[in-house]
């Protein structure tokens, strides 16, 4: 799949998502009301390296990588260790290869905060993404709902 393909299926499937970028990236918010700020995402595409985030190799022509935020229960039934943590420059945790597509993994600077990756993920692979996805969105508006009750 491409990222046109995954963006318009996310948007077809859950109401009062709304897309923003920055750094390059693109944020998939859920914000029901065009009167608040964008501020709560539960999936991103990543689709160039940078000094911060450069396991992936995204540089390469055509590769991306969808990231989504899970419930730590969910991560830990898909991941039972936690991953270690990012060192200095080009240090990710060596279990995984960031770089290999179609394949989930914990996301390689933020898996510590219960987000999972794949690089280019097939129409099989991305299919098996899409309970991780409804979930990712359920947390969001919970969280959404969270904010508002408290102003």
């Amino acid at each position: 799949m491409d990222e046109s393909s995954v963006t318009q299926t996310i948007l077809d499937n859950f109401d009062g998502v709304r897309t923003g970028g920055a750094w390059g990236d693109t944020f998939f918010y859920y914000n029901p009301d065009s009167d608040q700020p964008d501020e709560i995402y539960f999936a991103s595409f990543k689709n160039a390296d940078d000094d911060y985030d450069n396991a992936s190799n995204l540089n390469r022509p055509g590769a991306f990588r969808l990231n989504i935020g899970v419930g730590k229960e969910t991560f830990f039934t898909l991941f039972p260790e936690r991953p270690a943590r990012p060192g200095g420059a080009g240090e990710f945790d060596p279990t995984y290869d960031f770089t290999a597509a179609d394949t989930i993994m914990p996301h390689p600077v933020y898996g510590r905060q219960y987000w999972v990756c794949v690089v280019n993920p097939s129409v099989a692979t991305f299919e098996s993404l899409r309970p991780l996805l409804a979930e990712a969105y359920e947390l969001a508006v919970e969280k959404y709902k969270g904010r508002r009750n408290r102003t």
